[in-house]
């Protein structure tokens, strides 16, 4: 890093429940335990119940060297529970326990404090399905220097309103490519490639940096009206969860820091597929696997990733 970057994530803290094992997980502290490991100095905003989940997540966070002032622990709500799905490709569906202590963050004169003095804030869809925290959030965007959207749909847990709300927020907008093309079908683009969408959204909501992943088929990045393209790695999947979270961290550090658009998105590509090819959302990531990724992608030739510009939607 060139500087370390002041951030604060907002959002569920939990425990992802597998067949035979839990970790720690929620896409805000995905992205906050990888945004630490870039050398962020990193804030969180939540809350957890007043049980033994609560402290164990509080605990993990205070080791990392996560400022956790902005965890509030509210004693009627039990810390967060998903229950996690694997099907035969790795990739996950989740059950989302309803209510969590996450979904009651309040406003303090803490976590306003945390947001002012941050360079800029990362938040997700989720965190608004009650409308408690989704009020706070609104609060803390309003004092928020840089807005980061990580879009993060978990059916049903989401309405049209809500997302609009927070896309028309942000200055930087992260989806997946479902996530883009159900959200331009409710706004009625009739645009049929992956970057007119991605320039539809940008031009609506007047956002300068739009990012679409695209699974094994890489990312798109349109920033300041310049496309850059990845066209992924090939990994043996092991799962998919938290690897688009490390992703997002990893070029927000990288755009944040002033780095050339094609090498932050090439390198949050490759901690991207590095954590998909691992167990869990946070496993630790050497210089060395970076830089073979890195260097697997130099060999490739670039009109390989130009070809992701023609992909079309099927808008209904």
């Amino acid at each position: 890093m060139k500087k370390e970057l002041k951030a604060v994530c907002f959002g569920e803290i939990l425990f992802d429940v597998f067949l035979e094992h839990k970790k720690i997980g929620g896409a805000p502290l995905n992205v906050a335990t990888r945004l630490k490991a870039l050398g962020g100095e990193v804030a969180m905003i939540s809350a957890v119940g007043d049980d033994n989940n609560g402290k164990k997540l509080t605990h993990y966070l205070d080791n990392l060297g996560i400022d956790t002032r902005g965890i509030e622990v509210k004693p009627n709500y039990p810390t967060g529970i998903v229950n996690v799905i694997l099907n035969e490709k790795g990739n996950a569906s989740y059950d989302i326990q309803y209510p969590s202590a996450w979904d009651k963050i309040e406003t303090t004169a803490v976590n306003k404090k945390i947001v002012e003095e941050a360079d800029f804030l990362v938040y997700g869809s989720l965190s608004c399905r009650d409308s408690i925290s989704k009020k706070t959030l609104l609060e803390l965007l309003a004092v928020a220097k840089y807005k980061i959207f990580d879009v993060n749909l978990r059916v049903p847990h989401y309405t049209k309103k809500n997302v609009l709300d927070l896309l028309y927020a942000a200055d930087f907008i992260k989806f997946n490519d479902e996530e883009l093309n159900e959200i331009c079908e409710d706004l009625h683009s009739n645009k049929k490639s992956l970057e007119q969408n991605i320039q539809f959204i940008a031009e609506l909501t007047d956002t300068p940096t739009v990012c679409v992943t695209l699974g094994s088929h890489g990312a798109v990045l349109f920033h300041n009206n310049t496309f850059y393209h990845n066209c992924g790695y090939k990994v043996n999947v092991v799962d998919t969860v938290g690897s688009g979270d490390s992703f997002l961290a990893s070029l927000i550090i990288m755009l944040l820091n002033g780095e050339d658009p094609q090498y932050a998105i090439n390198f949050a590509s490759a901690i991207g597929a590095i954590v998909a090819q691992s167990e869990g959302a946070n496993p630790i990531i050497l210089q060395s696997e970076i830089d073979e990724f890195l260097c697997d992608f130099s060999k490739k030739k670039h009109h390989q990733c130009k070809r992701l510009s023609k992909i079309q939607f099927a808008i209904k």
